[in-house]
Parts: C-alpha cells; structure tokens; sequence
C-alpha cells in the first residue's frame, strides 16, 4: 500500500510509516457548468474485483463524489472482466490492482498479475469496439500488477519508483519528498486537448503527482512526461532501497498517456492520488487534489474523463 513517510509530511505521499489515510469527504472543488444532468451521464464503473488499493468508498471517494457532480453515474464493479460485466460500463475504472492481500514484503519479484488471461482478453475486445479505460498502477509492486493488462495496449507498465535523481543515500528522502510538477510551461504537462479544455476557464497549466511509476507507451499520446532529472528506483522488494538499488534514468519517460484503440479510448497513469483527495496521519495532512501545488488537478480529471466518453 502507499505508506507515509511522516518526516517530510509536507511534500511526499509515499510514506513508510503505516499511518492512516483516509478520503477528505470535505473536498469539494467548484464545477461551474456540470457536463451532464446530474445522474444522465454515462455510467462509470471503478474496479473493486482485485483487492485494489483504491475503491469507490475509500481512497476514491474523493474521485467518485466529483464524477458524480459533473453528472457521471458511478458505481463499483466487483466482479471478474468480462463480457457481461463490462456491458454495464462506459467507462472502466482500474486503480492499483493487486493480485492479493497480502503485505507488499511477501510479493515475489516480479510481481503476479492481478488479471486473468481471459480478463485481459476481455477487456482489450471491450475497448477495442468502443469502451474507455483509465487504467492507473502506481508504484511497486502495483504497476507490476497491472503491467501485463497495460501490455495488452501497447503499455509498458515499469514496476519501480520514479523520483527525482539524488547522490548520496542521505539525499533519498528528500528525493521522494519534493513534489513532482508537471507545466505546460516547460512541456512536461504536454500541450493535450485534455491539458486545454474545451472552454478557456477549463485549461489546467499544472498538475501534481506523488511519487508513482514511469512507463512507455510509444503509440499513445503523452500527458505528463517526467523531466530528464527523473531515475526510476528497481528494488527487490517494494520500499526496501539498499545502497545497490539498480536506478534507470527515465528522463523523458510518462506518468500519464492516452489513445485511441479501435472504436475506444484509453488512458493510462502511472500514479494514483494525483486522482484522490485524502488526509494522512494525526495531523490529517492533505494527499491529492486538495494538497499544495494540486489546485488543477481535479480540472485535469473532469477534462480526462470528458475525453474518454466525447459527446
């Protein structure tokens, strides 16, 4: 699970201290033109069948409740990918499959898909004559997890943290404190209609992510690319960092990406609270659309979403 590391509460997400997250049900950014008639828009389905990390009632409820003001109708999905589960969605929500319950330190590595073959296959059909998909896997071992249903699109998940390069061990943390930004500014928050909106008042100049993976996706189109200073962390065991961890550079590499496949579209993301508002801790530190440097996050959201099902 994403822990917290309680030492630099004020910038990093991924923590290494069981402290308790829970959804910020006070987080409520203004929607001034709703998309669709509340409850009239299309029906979007979170999974819930792979002991994922983020749920509809728990870490998503931040996500859930804005799709519900834009107008989206939103419910779990708690069964297996397939043809007749898939039927009922418009949009197919996946945040930080597991393949298990168990603690992330008795994971092997790699770690085991938390998809069946015949789910996959289901899912790329489902996409390919005209659902959308927002598949998220956040850092090791969850991207793992989800890495062989990105590969069924073209994706290649990397099952590591991607944080900014550091020197010197001391230096680790504060690495994985230091927000990661993404500005249309200097290109790394890529010049998208999702990054534009569709109205001037719906553009997003910045987004924040919280540490997560890198990933490739050479036929899709990028969103968030990860700035040449960025190295991706190759533990064997999730939040496990010897002084030999492998790093790769992955300067240039993406958190976030979409594209077209057959008569559907897909997007994948390579971090997951920059889609939640939480609150950690005693001190209930906000993580996510509601944290410094996240105001336009939740823009970017409604701008995906309404890209993922054009009117």
């Amino acid at each position: 699970m994403k822990r917290w590391l309680l030492v630099f509460v004020v910038a990093c997400t991924s923590w290494s201290l069981h402290a308790q997250q829970e959804p910020d049900k006070s987080y409520r950014p203004p929607i001034a033109s709703p998309a669709y008639t509340p409850g009239a828009g299309p029906d979007v389905c979170i999974d819930e069948a792979h002991f994922n990390f983020h749920t509809l009632d728990g870490r998503f409820w931040a996500f859930a409740e804005l799709l519900r003001r834009d107008g989206y109708r939103v419910r779990a999905l708690k069964s297996e990918l397939d043809t007749r589960s898939l039927a009922a969605c418009t949009i197919l929500v996946i945040a930080n499959a597991q393949p298990n319950d168990d603690e992330w330190d008795r994971y092997p590595n790699p770690t085991p898909s938390a998809f069946k073959a015949a789910e996959i296959e289901a899912a790329k059909t489902w996409v390919h004559g005209g659902g959308a998909l927002l598949l998220i896997a956040d850092h090791m071992p969850l991207a793992g997890a989800s890495a062989s249903l990105a590969r069924a699109f073209d994706v290649e998940f990397s099952d590591g943290f991607a944080v900014e390069n550091f020197s010197a061990e001391e230096e680790r943390a504060a690495a994985f404190a230091k927000p990661t930004l993404f500005r249309r500014s200097d290109r790394t928050l890529a010049d998208h209609a999702i990054a534009r909106g569709n109205r001037q008042n719906r553009s997003v100049a910045q987004v924040r992510t919280f540490t997560g993976q890198a990933f490739r996706a050479p036929a899709a189109q990028p969103l968030l690319v990860l700035p040449s200073s960025f190295v991706l962390l190759m533990p064997a065991k999730a939040w496990q960092f010897p002084r030999d961890t492998p790093r790769i550079s992955v300067g240039g590499w993406l958190q976030g990406a979409v594209a077209t496949f057959g008569a559907g579209r897909a997007a994948f993301f390579g971090e997951a609270a920059m889609f939640s508002a939480q609150v950690a801790g005693p001190e209930r530190q906000p993580a996510g659309m509601n944290a410094p440097g996240a105001e336009q996050n939740f823009q970017f959201v409604l701008n995906l979403m309404h890209w993922l099902t054009p009117q």
